[in-house]
């Protein structure tokens, strides 16, 4: 982790015009070093100020949904191991909604790519899934480039008070519908 820190300190303060491409595709590949992107958000702000680390980590975090939505497919295994966990996590017939979904994003202990997932068995169209991650990203995006220095300066106290809120909004913004076919609810494979 210190590595990335250094590597992205180094990029932003070599002042070209390639510094920021090469934050972006730091942003888009960061998912395979499992560099969480809250860390990588708030880099772009303290490296680039506080406007353009917003734009070049959404355009990261746009490319990096775009891999993620395209990998997923290629890979069953990790799309299995995904669905167990959510399904564990979420339950069995609850989907999350593109709210709860940008709101749990802002919650550093919850698996970024968990939540990638949610939306794309909620969104199998890739525009359809692009849009709602585009949405989702943003409020994480401005969260942790702009308070992302002050996040980390919060007491035990503040910062479980901030979770539980976010939490408790999730929650309340839940679909209140849950529509079960009668094969899935006998089902007996389960």
């Amino acid at each position: 982790m210190e590595e990335a820190w250094t590597l992205l300190l180094v990029i932003g303060e070599s002042g070209s015009w390639f510094a920021p491409v090469l934050f972006i595709l730091f942003h888009v590949f960061r998912q395979f070093v499992f560099i969480p992107p809250s860390v990588v958000c708030i880099a772009g702000g303290i490296v680039f100020g506080t406007v353009p680390g917003i734009l070049y980590s959404l355009i990261g975090l746009t490319g990096a949904s775009i891999l993620f939505y395209f990998f997923v497919k290629k890979l069953p295994e990790t799309m299995d191991r995904l669905s167990r966990i959510k399904k564990h996590l979420v339950g069995r017939f609850r989907e999350l909604t593109v709210l709860q979904v940008a709101l749990l994003r802002l919650i550093p202990v919850i698996h970024y790519q968990l939540l990638s997932f949610c939306l794309y068995e909620r969104k199998k169209d890739f525009r359809e899934f692009m849009i709602a991650s585009f949405i989702t990203n943003i409020p994480f995006v401005i969260f942790f480039t702009v308070f992302g220095k002050s996040v980390g300066e919060f007491d035990a106290l503040a910062g479980s008070l901030l979770m539980i809120g976010l939490l408790l909004l999730a929650y309340l913004f839940r679909e209140k519908i849950t529509l079960i076919k009668w094969r899935e609810f006998f089902d007996t494979s389960q």
